[in-house]
């Protein structure tokens, strides 16, 4: 099919490009590495999310340190300890 004759625009040119050299990849098999791309996508995401989980644990855990060491701040006095 060559719809070159039909449709002058240079937009749909580039276009019709783009799908033809699409399809051939698909059909070379050059889309594998896509594959292995979204495989490192997916990886990368569960990680991060891995590191916020954790980031977030160690944040509460310093806000509520932080928290108890104020609070004996407040009320210290020469008599007792925390």
């Amino acid at each position: 099919m060559n719809f070159g004759s039909r449709f002058s625009h240079p937009a749909v040119d580039l276009l019709l490009a783009f799908v033809r050299g699409r399809v051939e990849r698909a059909r070379s098999g050059e889309l594998d590495r896509g594959a292995s791309a979204v495989e490192w996508v997916i990886i990368s995401a569960v990680v991060v999310a891995i590191v916020g989980v954790v980031a977030a644990i160690i944040n509460a855990a310093l806000s509520d340190g932080a928290d108890k060491v104020g609070d004996c701040i407040k009320g210290a006095d020469a008599s007792k300890t925390c």
